[in-house]
């Protein structure tokens, strides 16, 4: 069994029963974190000089578009309509699998270089099984812990996303019977279901009904513009008595606070895409006062990397910003809001609450002995961060993708050195590059 020990960083764990370490060892056995303390002897391990870094646990994304990657920040400067005719329209029912393949690898590859070590693909562009063959390799080929949430294809995809009579393609069985029949691997599954606002009752029934006969978790957007308030989409779940702990609701803007309450006491989840819902016209108020009013811990994600940046010191810095202006403009109506956001609270979203968003709180998220060694180190010596009075500070309000040194997922290095291992870059590169031409019609 393979043993690292990483010695004398400045530990942030996010495990109330161990705390913050200034100085600290951590010790990975295998795919597991053995040991964390102020000291460890393990003269048989690798030896990791962690003084001078931050050791912290993996950042958990809990909804990203992973396929849309190699047509990044294209539409964030227009109507939000052109992303919807375009990407979901008549560029997404072109891709190729090579599309989604070399998009998902590019995506997940540059969310180990930021730290992200689990990444749920929300992958709706399953338009053959080819297609979903190709984003589940390249989500294997990066080695990162994902979650492939299977969608629906976007050929004919007026009919799956209006009113839609078209249940949930049944491709999903063979995923769970053949490729996800063990769920001891980094990759699992989970359904991008539809829900009541883009399919008729019975079919959003009949959809969670498979979910759940699958036993995955749904993750499903809700209320993210202004004419999905009036389907009360939560509401016709509430009465129909299926929201439960399982599920994930991203977005919520425009959800009733009757419904983010419904939520809470189900134990359903939230995924807030924080930079794309500020960059998207017309997505409205980001619910994070309503959600912490009612006790709800929402996870981050970086949405698509079409309108916004997708990693996750990016999304924890507007988080923790967006809330403080919203509160302390007076702008919240929610009466038992927290009055502020701590920047603890911020990185408790960007890991413990990813962690249970997608249904892996016992495997991730903090730096726990048993759990997964899913963990990162940044570089404290870097100008922008040098010298480090408060670790959680420097990570939430100065920390980029280029301060991080060191990436483990299941105790294996996917980068050191602050470079990646294993990965082509300049091919991969190159692959984008041509697959971005091909979708776009570019010469």
């Amino acid at each position: 069994m393979t043993r690292v020990l990483l010695r004398g960083g400045w530990i942030i764990s996010m495990d109330p029963a161990i705390g913050d370490l200034r100085t600290g060892d951590l010790l990975i056995e295998g795919e597991r974190i053995a040991a964390v303390a102020p000291r460890i002897e393990a003269d048989d391990a690798e030896h990791v000089d962690a003084r001078d870094m931050i050791v912290l646990p993996g950042f958990v994304d809990t909804h990203r578009h992973t396929w849309q990657t190699c047509v990044r920040h294209r539409y964030a400067d227009i109507d939000p309509q052109i992303y919807f005719a375009e990407m979901l329209g008549r560029k997404g029912a072109a891709f190729r699998p090579e599309d989604v393949y070399v998009g998902t690898l590019l995506g997940a590859v540059s969310a180990l270089d930021g730290g992200i070590t689990t990444l749920l693909d929300w992958a709706h562009v399953q338009n053959s099984p080819e297609h979903t063959d190709a984003a589940i390799q390249a989500l294997r080929d990066a080695g990162i812990r994902g979650v492939f949430a299977h969608g629906w294809p976007l050929v004919d995809g007026a009919s799956w996303m209006f009113d839609s009579e078209r249940g949930h393609p049944e491709d999903i069985r063979r995923l769970r019977a053949q490729v996800f029949a063990s769920d001891d691997q980094l990759l699992t599954l989970a359904m991008a279901a539809r829900g009541p606002e883009m399919a008729r009752r019975e079919v959003w029934l009949a959809d969670l009904r498979l979910a759940r006969e699958l036993d995955i978790r749904s993750s499903i957007h809700m209320g993210a513009y202004a004419r999905n308030a009036p389907v009360r989409a939560i509401a016709q779940m509430h009465e129909a008595g299926v929201l439960a702990d399982d599920l994930t609701f991203v977005h919520c803007c425009h959800c009733g606070d009757d419904e983010i309450s419904m939520m809470a006491d189900a134990g359903v989840s939230a995924s807030l895409g924080v930079h794309c819902e500020m960059n998207a016209q017309g997505i409205g108020d980001i619910p994070f006062d309503r959600l912490l009013a009612v006790g709800i811990r929402p996870s981050l994600s970086g949405d698509t990397e079409t309108k916004c940046s997708g990693d996750m010191f990016t999304q924890m810095r507007h988080a923790f910003a967006y809330y403080r202006s919203w509160m302390g403009g007076g702008h919240s109506t929610a009466t038992h809001a927290p009055p502020t956001m701590s920047l603890r609270d911020a990185l408790e979203f960007a890991t413990v609450a990813g962690a249970r968003a997608n249904g892996l709180d016992r495997q991730v998220g903090s730096l726990t002995p048993g759990k997964q060694a899913d963990l990162m180190l940044l570089r404290t010596t870097d100008l922008n961060l040098t010298p480090v009075s408060d670790a959680v500070g420097a990570v939430v309000l100065a920390a980029h993708p280029g301060n991080v040194d060191t990436v483990f997922v299941a105790g294996r290095a996917v980068k050191r050195g602050g470079r990646m291992v294993g990965v082509d870059l300049d091919a991969l590169r190159q692959r984008a590059q041509d697959s971005q031409a091909y979708v776009l019609g570019l010469p």
